[in-house]
């Protein structure tokens, strides 16, 4: 049977020393806390990022303007906001198909808002209005079409009782981030009253 080997007696000695750093530095690594994670950035508000964006608008950075409005849809979505400012910006920039779009967004949120019913139901009177016009020009407006056309002139203005069923060019500052309660502004460009409305041939 071999004997068997022993420690030194100076390494004997430092055994308990060694196991006393051992559990000592377990201690301290269970005690220190982990290292913390960055906190993300915080969200901007809806007003703020409103804010901003109706800013990019006034100095003319539509496309700004617009990532920011799509921004806040996304961080909040069950706002109508953005949507109706999208809509309002397109209004004004007299992108008409964008803007019912848009206001239709705001109208799945809100669809007693009077802002969004205005710019959808103007926006949908330019379009018409233009489309009447080009047809006018072509000598295409007739038939079924013109009948149609003179039924919903008709309709139309008994329900605003107005003769002239677009309103003029003319239109007031642009509004603020929360815009009021208000029938939709008429856009830069609109046809003007008298001949240059396209219904005028439709009474």
């Amino acid at each position: 049977m071999k004997p068997v080997a022993r420690l030194p007696r100076s390494m004997t000695s430092m055994l308990p020393r060694l196991a006393c750093l051992a559990g000592a530095l377990v201690l301290t690594a269970c005690t220190t806390p982990a290292a913390q994670a960055p906190k993300p950035a915080p969200v901007p508000t809806l007003a703020q990022m409103l804010s901003e964006a109706d800013a990019a608008v006034r100095a003319g950075q539509y496309d700004k303007a617009q990532a920011l409005l799509k921004g806040s849809g996304t961080a909040y979505p069950s706002d109508k906001a953005p949507w109706l400012q999208m809509a309002q910006m397109k209004f004004d920039r007299a992108h008409y198909g964008d803007a019912i779009v848009d206001a239709l967004e705001a109208l799945e949120r809100d669809p007693e808002d009077k802002v969004a019913n205005s710019i959808v139901a103007v926006s949908g009177l330019r379009l018409s209005g233009k489309a009447l016009a080009d047809l006018s020009r072509q000598n295409n407006l007739n038939g079924s079409l013109r009948s149609e056309a003179q039924e919903l002139a008709k309709l139309l203005r008994a329900s605003i009782g107005e003769d002239v069923l677009l309103p003029s060019a003319k239109r007031p500052a642009a509004p603020a981030v929360k815009r009021p309660a208000a029938a939709a502004p008429a856009a830069k460009g609109a046809p003007t009253q008298g001949a240059a409305d396209p219904f005028s041939g439709l009474k």
